[in-house]
């Protein structure tokens, strides 16, 4: 994990596997911050659905049971996400480096479209 101090709160970025092994043990609420037409096609199995343009920094809940972790596509949007998040007042805050991409890269289970029907399906990787 790396980790940046903006203005006395952390950012942390987290690799996919961090991610993933904390996602597996429950440990933490993952935001998808795409649009909802990039999240019906694939996402993560239970990842929250929070799009950019719609995200309220203030209207976020505390992470005293569960840390935040943002996603997007790529991270770019996740990190801009999480910057907002700290300016709104959070002391620590984390996105997942290389997004979707590489959480499909890193064979990470999903939630993808069966194209021949267009219906859900899960993918093991």
């Amino acid at each position: 994990m790396k980790t940046e101090t903006i203005d006395g709160g952390e950012l942390e970025t987290w690799s996919v596997e961090e991610v993933s092994d904390a996602w597996a043990r429950d440990e933490v609420v993952l935001i998808d911050v795409r649009t909802p037409q990039e999240y019906m096609f694939e996402h993560v199995e239970g990842a929250l659905l929070l799009p950019m343009p719609f995200f309220n920094a203030h209207k976020l809940p505390g992470q005293s049971d569960k840390r935040i972790v943002f996603m997007c596509g790529s991270g770019v949007r996740s990190e801009k996400v999480a910057r907002a998040a700290l300016e709104a007042g959070m002391s620590r805050i984390a996105h997942m480096e290389g997004g979707f991409a590489a959480w499909k890269k890193a064979a990470s289970p999903y939630i993808g479209t069966n194209m021949a029907t267009g219906a859900p399906r899960r993918v093991e990787g």
